[in-house]
């Protein structure tokens, strides 16, 4: 393998590290939020993350993402990635990998006074072989989230840690806050400021932000999306575009 090809190679593995993983969290960002969905209520999500840079690309096209109240304060979650990479010189690979399910859970309720607090354990399974995308090893995530509104506005955030096996791997972690106003009843804005520490012994720690947010086309179909770029030790662009479907 060429030096030049190698270089891109780590590239593309260093984007792909960057967008599929930190994806999995609160649509259109990727700091969560405690609430789960409603009892018996289900929302479905059609959506494509991706991160670029001078010279490659990568992200899902598309992910599918269903959630469903199990039991008041309490969310089934499964995310199915087609994920893909691009640059240059190497043109465009697709592939599916990794199958994501999760379980949220609030066990402090939000008063006048206190936020709503929840975890939302992830586990992703390797599902169907590609190197591509995964070294075939499973991944856990485990983080603990807390929510506050006051009348329109609306802040969440917290930290959480991800189990990362596999050679040269750290386990990382993740840690944002993102703050949203609703402008009217179609239109609602926010932004978020994230972390991510450094996931292999090569990688860098990430600070990043993100702004988007949510078009009301009606009770239940809305469009979600965000855009955002790195602040310190990687130079990328990111954007999240999705439909959700809330029943």
């Amino acid at each position: 393998m060429s030096i030049l090809n190698k270089k891109n190679t780590a590239l593309i593995g260093i984007l792909i590290l960057l967008c599929v993983q930190p994806i999995y969290a609160g649509p259109p960002f990727n700091t969560d939020d405690p609430q789960p969905v409603d009892f018996k209520h289900w929302e479905y999500y059609i959506s494509s993350i991706n991160t670029f840079q001078s010279r490659a690309w990568s992200g899902t096209s598309p992910h599918f993402e269903v959630n469903y109240g199990l039991v008041p304060n309490v969310q089934i979650h499964l995310l199915l990635p087609i994920n893909y990479n691009y640059s240059r010189h190497q043109g465009a690979d697709f592939g599916y990998t990794n199958t994501e399910f999760g379980l949220k859970y609030r066990f402090i309720q939000e008063t006048k006074n206190t936020p709503q607090i929840g975890t939302f354990p992830i586990v992703e399974i390797p599902t169907i072989r590609n190197s591509e995308f995964s070294n075939g090893k499973a991944q856990i995530y485990i983080p603990v989230w807390a929510q506050k509104s006051w009348g329109k506005l609306t802040t969440y955030g917290g930290i959480g840690y991800w189990i990362n096996p596999g050679t040269d791997n750290k386990n990382w972690i993740f840690s944002g806050w993102e703050i949203q106003y609703d402008i009217s009843s179609i239109v609602t804005l926010g932004g978020e400021l994230y972390y991510h520490s450094a996931d292999t012994l090569d990688h860098k720690s990430v600070t990043a932000f993100n702004f988007g947010g949510m078009i009301n086309a009606s009770q239940k179909t809305h469009f979600i999306f965000s855009l955002g770029h790195s602040l310190k030790n990687e130079s990328f662009f990111t954007s999240y575009v999705g439909l959700q479907w809330t029943i």
